[in-house]
């Protein structure tokens, strides 16, 4: 029986750097940024943390997290685990303060994908991933799980494709409200729609690209979390599912679901408590690679009904001012998506949104918020989901 940690693991301080194209600063600079904004809104400094989980896929060990904040000899884990890697060291992290061994630890992740020299999501080390044994790079692997979308729920190209741009137009929109964010543009639908094709029928604006960047979060326990502020947000419960390449060892995969989402979410929920994940839910992060991902995505949390996401996209009940706003800070799409950090910012959203701290973007009166990380390719994903809520 796996136990929940619901409400025994408060975030007191978080941090984000200025996400994209960083050629001024290298990685452990990206972690100054991060680190020490939340060491700022915790109100501590470096020598207070016990112990660190530091995300990274480019970065070989924890020493440069220690060598970056100048930490004393504490315990600092390094882990990879594809685009799932920031929220797995959150987990982890969360895991450790509710079983009671620290009080307070910190949780980094960072990339540094520009000055790599693959201009394309990778896996471990800045290279092509070899492990989950695709053949073809990422666009081309969505861009299956597109097309046969289009066709098992009857839609034309051009109906597709203009529920894929509206989902683009929204990352975009939310994006440019986000000071943090690697785009911070508007774009219309028909830029969308008419964009130059990265692999049939995703077009330029259906792809995320890849950034610079780090998050940071201060996590201890809620008895002493108000000590530091009142403020502070709550785990509500993690879902963690990797797969062994089932999907790739089976006469057919449909490329419409993904069993890693159902398993995950259902973890997620249960450990939350959560019964009607699409009126519980007030807002999330999801891992939109690719805007057919979020699309399928949103049937596979249980948000829309299966081959029916178009009513609710046309319908702007994920925008900003819906029922249930997705990636209100412009998601991997506007924000960027330097891997190892990506998780970790995902929740850095959720901790300002539910303190009523996000700006132009703030959604109004959120309660529960849910980030959503998916690595790897179809028929064999890592996907990590965390719950959120802000203190009774």
């Amino acid at each position: 029986m796996v136990q929940s940690i619901k409400d025994r693991v408060a975030i007191v301080g978080m941090g984000c750097s200025k996400f994209g194209e960083r050629w001024d600063i290298g990685t452990e600079d990206l972690l100054v940024e991060s680190c020490y904004e939340a060491f700022e809104d915790a109100g501590i400094e470096s020598k207070d943390i016990q112990a660190a989980w530091f995300g990274t896929q480019n970065q070989m060990s924890g020493q440069v997290l220690a060598h970056a904040i100048k930490t004393e000899f504490i315990p600092i884990s390094r882990l990879e685990n594809f685009c799932a890697t920031g929220t797995d060291a959150m987990m982890n992290a969360c895991h450790a303060v509710a079983a009671g061994i620290y009080d307070l630890v910190l949780v980094a992740g960072v990339e540094k994908l520009k000055d790599s020299g693959v201009g394309y999501l990778t896996g471990g080390g800045g290279q092509p991933s070899s492990q989950t044994g695709a053949p073809v790079p990422p666009p081309a692997q969505f861009a299956l799980a597109a097309n046969r979308y289009f066709h098992d729920f009857g839609l034309s190209y051009e109906e597709g494709k203009k529920l894929l741009a509206m989902i683009d137009v929204k990352n975009h929109h939310n994006g440019a409200l986000n000071p943090k964010a690697h785009f911070q543009r508007e774009i219309t639908l028909e830029q969308a729609i008419n964009a130059p094709m990265m692999a049939f029928p995703l077009g330029l604006y259906d792809c995320c690209g890849v950034s610079d960047g780090s998050a940071a979060a201060i996590i201890t326990t809620p008895e002493l979390a108000k000590n530091f502020k009142d403020d502070y947000i709550l785990v509500k419960g993690f879902g963690f599912a990797v797969a062994g390449r089932q999907g790739m060892l089976r006469d057919y995969y449909d490329f419409v679901h993904f069993d890693e989402v159902l398993y995950a979410s259902k973890m997620a929920y249960e450990a939350a408590g959560i019964k009607n994940p699409r009126e519980e839910v007030s807002m999330a992060e999801v891992h939109d690679c690719f805007s057919i991902t979020e699309l399928i995505v949103y049937e596979d949390m249980g948000w829309s009904k299966k081959g029916h996401a178009k009513e609710d996209i046309e319908s702007g009940f994920f925008e900003l001012t819906g029922g249930l706003p997705v990636n209100p800070d412009g998601g991997l799409k506007c924000f960027g998506h330097p891997i190892g950090a990506s998780g970790v910012r995902m929740i850095y959203e959720m901790y300002l949104q539910l303190r009523g701290k996000a700006g132009a973007r703030q959604i109004k009166d959120p309660k529960i918020g849910l980030t959503h990380n998916l690595g790897g390719t179809p028929g064999s994903f890592t996907c990590a989901v965390s719950v959120w809520g802000a203190r009774d």
